[in-house]
């Protein structure tokens, strides 16, 4: 058996501020600078790791919404198209920062793969009912009165939302399988994959987003991931956050997450998908799952940073 073969898989979720900052604009620039940090960590981490690499997609997505906006005479894509665009883009920025770092490291035989990904979901999810993910740019009140799309108040202010279904299985786990095996760092997945539903023995794109999150914790269940580690702004998940009485969990059982989640602690629009994912990660496989900073990913897979959830 290859050496490669017997390292254990470790997945890594990159979160949107892995590429913008606060308060930055978001030039490629800035976008290529922030991705060293996460990136030379993984680079290192592969030494001792096979490593798949998810990613979110949501400013970049934003971004293609406000240029589709911005012109009349470009008939506006369906979100599954974006999505795809994205994936490309990201892929290409993730790989290519990927590729300078571990050279650094006088690692130069590395195979890497960006693999543009599906993701399957039910077509009778409720989430088709309710569309509650915002994406795209923040309108005036006057201004999400006269869009076409279904809009709602966030903390930013008024945006489209569209439906966020539950992912069912990744259409590529099995070349991603073939592709681990075979030594590469897979970068997939990215914003959450595209969404499709079956019809018959084809697929058809919908207009929606998946979270990535839930996502990258359906595929590390359908690999075989041992470490599934979700990299996002923050230290990891906290009581009370943002609060005089704000207080970091270190490890945290799958039924005190819930308690917690019941409680409101973990907001649906940011730590909420965070912490299913990796209580859905843990239930399913009995393995490691932690919630770190994007500074932390060599601690927290060492098991010295982030929160990590646990089943005892």
């Amino acid at each position: 058996m290859n050496i490669k073969n017997k390292q254990k898989i470790l997945l890594i979720a990159l979160g949107g501020n892995a590429l913008i900052g606060k308060g930055q604009e978001g030039s490629i620039e800035q976008q290529f600078d922030n991705l060293k940090i996460p990136v030379r960590q993984i680079a290192g981490l592969s030494k001792k790791f096979r490593i798949i690499i998810t990613h979110g997609n949501g400013p970049q997505v934003g971004n293609l919404l406000l240029q589709q906006e911005s012109c009349a005479e470009v008939r506006p894509l369906p979100l599954e198209i974006l999505v795809a665009q994205t994936q490309g883009q990201l892929g290409y920025m993730i790989e290519s920062t990927l590729d300078s770092q571990l050279m650094k490291l006088g690692i130069h035989a590395q195979p890497l793969v960006s693999l543009i990904s599906y993701v399957v979901v039910d077509e009778k999810d409720p989430a088709f009912q309710n569309p509650s993910k915002p994406i795209g740019p923040v309108y005036s009140r006057e201004e999400a009165a006269s869009t076409p799309y279904t809009t709602r108040k966030t903390a930013k202010g008024y945006r489209r939302v569209v439906v966020s279904p539950r992912p069912v299985s990744i259409v590529e786990k099995n070349e991603i399988k073939k592709l681990i095996q075979m030594g590469f760092i897979v970068i997939c997945c990215g914003g959450g994959g595209i969404p499709v539903i079956r019809e018959g023995r084809t697929f058809c794109g919908v207009d929606a987003v998946i979270d990535k999150d839930l996502a990258s914790a359906k595929l590390a269940d359908e690999v075989g991931v041992d470490i599934f580690i979700i990299a996002t702004d923050v230290r990891g998940a906290a009581l009370n956050y943002g609060r005089a009485n704000e207080k970091f969990l270190r490890k945290l059982t799958p039924e005190k997450a819930d308690k917690y989640m019941q409680e409101g602690h973990f907001p649906a629009g940011s730590m909420g998908p965070k912490i299913e994912a990796a209580v859905q990660f843990i239930i399913n496989q009995g393995k490691r799952a932690v919630i770190c900073s994007v500074q932390e990913i060599d601690a927290a897979v060492a098991g010295d940073a982030g929160t990590e959830i646990k089943t005892v």
